[in-house]
């Protein structure tokens, strides 16, 4: 059975910070990249990163780069996203998700299972 869980997020101030986690089964974790997704009210789930499965390659959208950097703890499996110099368009709701291969990848089809989710909310 997978098993994946979000947290960590919440209300903060535009130029705050938040740190994400996904903790998940072995099941899902173990040999996969893995990757975080976004979905605001109304609008399609995003890409946001991704990361391998050693950790040595990442990936992220345009819009995060430079202030979110994601990393994973393959000995908890567990994955994270720390995110600084938010925005309120970053106001969403942050999905994690197992890949289908150990590449990350920015597709929606190249993931599978996914969380319940954490709110993100960011107040400008």
């Amino acid at each position: 059975q997978v098993q994946l869980v979000e947290s960590g997020g919440g209300l903060v101030q535009a130029g705050g910070s938040l740190r994400l986690s996904c903790a998940a089964s072995g099941r899902a974790f173990s040999g996969y990249a893995m990757g975080w997704f976004r979905q605001a009210p109304g609008k399609e789930r995003e890409f946001v990163s991704a990361i391998s499965w050693s950790g040595g390659s990442t990936i992220y959208a345009d819009s995060v780069k430079g202030r979110f950097t994601i990393s994973r703890d393959n000995a908890k499996n567990t994955m994270y996203l720390q995110m600084d110099s938010l925005k309120p368009e970053d106001t969403a709701v942050y999905y994690c998700a197992p890949g289908r291969t150990a590449i990350p990848s920015t597709r929606n089809y190249q993931y599978n299972y996914w969380g319940q989710g954490t709110q993100v909310t960011v107040s400008s």
